[in-house]
């Protein structure tokens, strides 16, 4: 029996167990992603923050993630200090994801880092990392595509499609995302959230 690619090229011995290696963890990873996703919808934000840190992303204090929120790999994701993540937002970590502090992600919000090449013959995922700079806000259902920079107290409109680097300070809008304006604080020095009760022992005791 010959064992084939997805392209129809015959595969060594080797190579089939490397493919079969590949498809178990794959499998793993589709396991784990379900479970967060049920995570998700825990309604008891801390509880969320712990599974989620377990599972690998990175969380700074004081930040939250509201509930619906969905993620790919994981273990490469970042988000600072102080920041609030909408609800039922995508986090792709298929590459680097890394979200600054005091970053106000609205609901639905789409972040990916890989997509595919529709120019090759095989049709290959191609993978860049996202980097979004602190103070920056992102509106609803926007989408962030690969190799996105995204500077510091930058706003991106809702609806946006994001194809290429923002600069700081810049806001932009439409689709894809092109500068509408200028934002005219000059000194950032706020917080997203108000800290409660709870979050302050969370914050003490570094969950």
């Amino acid at each position: 029996m010959t064992i084939k690619d997805k392209d129809g090229n015959a595969l060594s011995l080797t190579q089939s167990i490397d493919k079969i290696g590949s498809r178990i963890q794959q499998s793993i990873l589709e396991i784990e992603l379900y479970v967060l996703g049920i995570v998700g919808w825990i309604p008891i934000s801390i509880l969320r923050s712990i599974i989620y840190r377990l599972s690998g992303i990175s969380i700074g204090a004081g930040s939250v993630i509201n509930m619906g929120a969905r993620f790919y790999n994981p273990g490469n994701i970042s988000i600072g200090e102080d920041c609030v993540i909408g609800e039922q937002v995508v986090l792709d970590g298929r590459d680097k994801l890394m979200i600054g502090n005091h970053v106000d992600i609205a609901s639905q919000v789409m972040v990916y880092n890989s997509e595919h090449d529709i120019n090759d013959p095989t049709f290959r995922a191609m993978k860049a990392p996202v980097t979004i700079g602190d103070y920056v806000f992102i509106g609803p259902r926007a989408i962030i595509l690969p190799g996105v920079t995204i500077g510091g107290g930058a706003v991106i409109g809702a609806g946006a499609v994001v194809t290429k680097d923002v600069s700081p300070f810049t806001i932009v809008g439409g689709v894809p995302a092109k500068k509408i304006g200028v934002r005219k604080l000059e000194i950032f020095n706020y917080r997203v959230r108000r800290i409660g009760i709870f979050e302050a022992i969370r914050t003490l005791i570094s969950f």
